[in-house]
Order: structure tokens, then C-alpha cells, then sequence
């Protein structure tokens, strides 16, 4: 009789594609072009030379990692990651592996110190440090430059790594790392480095990839490296005792379930107001723009010459049911709801007036020269407006945050292909 497939969650396993110290991973033949990471009750440290089992690990990487993988994914980052298949697995896009670890540092601490004498520990990196590593566990995974990644000419699937795949995996290390450290700053948690890994999907898109949890990173809750609650932990004992695996267990279920804490405030609201319904195309743009950056947005009509109370009555409404509000104005000719609204409120006002090629000028000018005192600024584009109130609602949002962090890149990115196929 022919074995018995094995089978995790509703998922039949095909062929075991590679095993290392701590997973497996299995093609899935019921779902072309994807496969199946299973964590396994293992701890390792000194590239495998320290290891030990460690009952449920597994079932804590997991959650650890989707959880993590779902505020990247949330933040518009591309990942391999697509959602938890059982307690141990979860389901990933088929990549090719870059044999790579991509290390950013906030922080000076660990092997950074031993290779860079005089550098005190807790030296602040701004902006980031960003390092990366060859993955040779024979030969402790020597540091790399640039230049021995392009001259090592790897290519997976289709795709050569140059100097613009280097500085795309570098820019992206960097932002996981950020979003990643706004996310824990909720938690009052200092993220002080990661290492993360990209691969190659098979359609040639560069992602991260593999498995982000409580091995990948050093966190000291309230910035206290005597607070640690990562793998160090476990890299610092000379013995390990049963005692010392269920601290190290309950370190990072804490982490787990800290992460179930790490939710975006939902309590900011950016308010449209436009003087007419005829403005409705114009506030369309910049809602649905607020809407792509996971800002929360409403509509409204209101005149401030026509309707000056129920302005303000609105006005009003909106200041006692929220903490973070913006409000957008959008009236053309003589604007005066602009400038109404600003003289109201403690809260900022942006202009983006409707402008007509007619009356450009006349416009503009009326929402520009605004009287004293007042601070409500002009864009003139939609996607200006909502970006700009993004940014003021971001400062307490980390996932709006997060979510402009990752536009920024994907504008450089967008450039960067342009110019390597313009120059092929």
C-alpha cells in the first residue's frame, strides 16, 4: 500500500523542499506555486552548535510570525506570507531563497561591538544601521559587502542580484524594521535589531520571505536590555537548565500575546467639507486617496457663507467625538470655509480648492491670502490633500504611518526599475 499522505491542518503535504534547524518546508500540491513552513520545538543558537528541544515553541513561532507578517502585509509591505494553515504552520508563496540575512540596528549591541572596537554599547543609529551576512553556519555567517553580493552573480528565478535588487532588499529591510519598531513603541517595547531574508517569487518579484518571530529580533520592554525577552536570553547561558527553557518559553508567549496589543488607534477622522455638491468628483479623489492609506474619512456639504451656523454646528459635532481630526475644505471661488474652519478650531484645516482653468488664478489666490491668525494651508491636487492629512494623522497612528512609509519606498522602487530597464 502506498504511504499515507501526511497532512497538516486541511492541507495535504507534497515533497519536503528543505529542512533546517528549526522548520520544514513542503510543497503543496493542492495549491500551485505555494508551500508550507512547519516550525518544530527547537531552539538553536551559535549557528546549530547550542540547541535544545523546546516543547510548543513551535506552536509560539507561529503565532508569532503571522501575527508579525500581518501588520507587514497590513502596512502594504510584499511578503511571501499568506495566512497560519494549522497550530505549527502556515502557508507561504513559493520563493527562491537569497542566501542573505539582511540585519538593521537601531542600537549598538552584540557581534556589532566585537567588530567595531570603541563603539559603546546603546550608540544610537540615525538613521538605521544596516548590515548584511552570508549564510555559511561553517563559517559563522561572514559579513558581506555590496560588492561580494553582486560579484557572488546570484540569480533565482530569472532574476540577477545587481546593485538595484541590493539596494531594493536594503531600503525594504529598513522600513520592515521601522514599522516594526512603531509598532512596538505602542507596547512601550524598544525593537533594538532584526534580521530578516527575501526570496524570489516565482513570477520574478523580490519579497520578504521565511520566518520573522522572537529568534529574529533583540526587544527590551521599556528600552532595559536587563528586560530582554528575545532569544538572547537564551544565547547568554553557559548551562541550560529546565528552569532556563520555560523562562525562555514564557518570554516569548509574553511577546505573542503583546502582539495581540499592537492594534492601530481607529479614534482620527479626516472630514471633507465641500461648499457644493458640484465639488463631489474632487472630494471623491482625496477620500478614496485617505481611504488607500487606511485613514478613516466623511463627507460632508457645507457653505460658510451660505450656512456659516450649521458649519460650525457641524464643526463642532466632529471636535467633541474625536481626538486626531483634520479637516479638508473644498470650496473654490471666494473660500471662505477655509479660513472659517480654522478660525474655529484648534485643529488643522487644508484647502484644496476645485480649481477651473477659467478662474485658476482667482482661485487659488482666495484660499492663499487668508486672514492673520489663521493657519489653514493650500494644496491644489487631490492626492496632495489626502497625503498631507495622512501625514498629520500618522504622527499617531503608526499604521498610517506605516502606510506612508511604505508609498515612499514603493515611489523610489517604481524609479529605480524604471531606470535599470530604460538602461538594459
Amino acid at each position: 500500500m502506498p504511504p499515507i499522505p501526511k497532512i497538516v491542518g486541511e492541507y495535504k503535504l507534497g515533497e519536503l523542499i528543505i529542512e533546517g534547524k528549526t522548520k520544514q518546508v513542503y510543497d503543496l500540491p493542492s495549491l500551485p506555486g505555494h508551500c508550507i513552513l512547519l516550525n518544530k520545538d527547537r531552539i538553536t543558537a551559535g549557528d546549530g552548535v547550542k540547541a535544545h528541544d523546546l516543547a510548543g515553541k513551535a506552536a509560539i513561532s507561529n503565532q508569532t510570525n503571522g501575527k508579525v507578517f500581518g501588520i507587514l502585509n497590513a502596512a502594504g509591505i510584499r511578503t511571501a506570507f499568506v495566512k497560519i494553515a494549522s497550530e505549527n504552520a502556515f502557508i507561504s508563496t513559493k520563493c527562491q531563497m537569497i542566501p542573505i540575512e539582511w540585519v538593521t540596528r537601531r542600537l549598538a549591541t552584540g557581534s556589532f561591538l566585537k567588530r567595531n572596537v570603541g563603539v559603546p554599547e546603546g550608540y544610537r543609529f540615525a538613521p538605521p544601521k544596516h548590515e548584511t551576512f552570508f549564510k555559511d553556519d561553517a563559517n559563522h555567517d561572514p559579513q558581506w559587502s555590496d560588492e561580494q553580493i553582486v560579484s557572488a552573480g546570484f540569480v533565482f528565478n530569472g532574476v540577477k542580484i545587481g546593485q538595484t535588487e541590493i539596494d531594493i532588499m536594503r531600503d525594504m529591510s529598513i522600513v520592515v524594521f521601522e514599522v516594526l519598531e512603531k509598532a512596538w513603541a505602542t507596547r512601550n517595547c524598544a525593537l533594538i535589531d532584526m534580521k530578516i531574508e527575501f526570496g524570489v517569487q516565482e513570477n520574478g518579484d523580490i519579497v520578504v520571505a521565511d520566518v520573522i518571530d522572537s529568534d529574529s529580533w533583540r526587544l527590551w520592554p521599556s528600552g532595559d536590555k536587563r528586560l530582554m525577552k528575545d532569544k538572547q536570553v537564551y544565547r547568554n547561558l553557559t548551562t541550560v537548565a529546565e528552569a532556563d527553557l520555560e523562562t525562555i518559553k514564557n518570554n516569548f508567549i509574553w511577546i505573542s500575546d503583546q502582539l495581540d496589543q499592537i492594534v492601530a488607534r481607529s479614534n482620527h477622522l479626516v472630514v471633507i467639507l465641500m461648499g457644493s455638491p458640484s465639488d463631489k468628483d474632487h472630494c471623491a479623489k482625496i477620500a478614496k486617496n485617505l481611504t488607500d492609506l487606511g485613514v478613516n474619512v466623511q463627507t460632508r456639504i457645507s457653505s460658510a457663507h451660505k450656512g456659516t451656523q450649521d458649519t460650525l454646528k457641524i464643526l463642532r459635532r466632529y471636535e467633541s467625538e474625536f481626538d486626531k481630526l483634520v479637516f479638508i475644505a473644498v470650496a473654490g471661488r471666494s473660500n471662505g470655509l477655509g479660513p472659517v474652519l480654522s478660525g474655529n478650531t484648534t485643529y488643522p484645516v487644508i484647502n484644496c480648492p476645485p480649481v477651473k482653468s477659467d478662474n485658476v488664478n482667482m482661485d487659488i489666490w482666495s484660499s492663499l491670502n487668508v486672514p492673520s491668525g489663521l493657519g489653514c494651508s493650500t494644496v491644489i491636487y487631490p492626492e496632495a490633500a489626502a497625503l498631507q492629512a495622512a501625514q498629520i494623522i500618522g504622527l499617531s497612528d503608526f499604521m498610517v504611518w506605516s502606510k506612508l512609509r511604505v508609498k515612499l519606498l514603493s515611489n523610489l522602487n517604481s524609479l529605480r526599475f524604471a531606470d535599470k530597464a530604460f538602461n538594459a
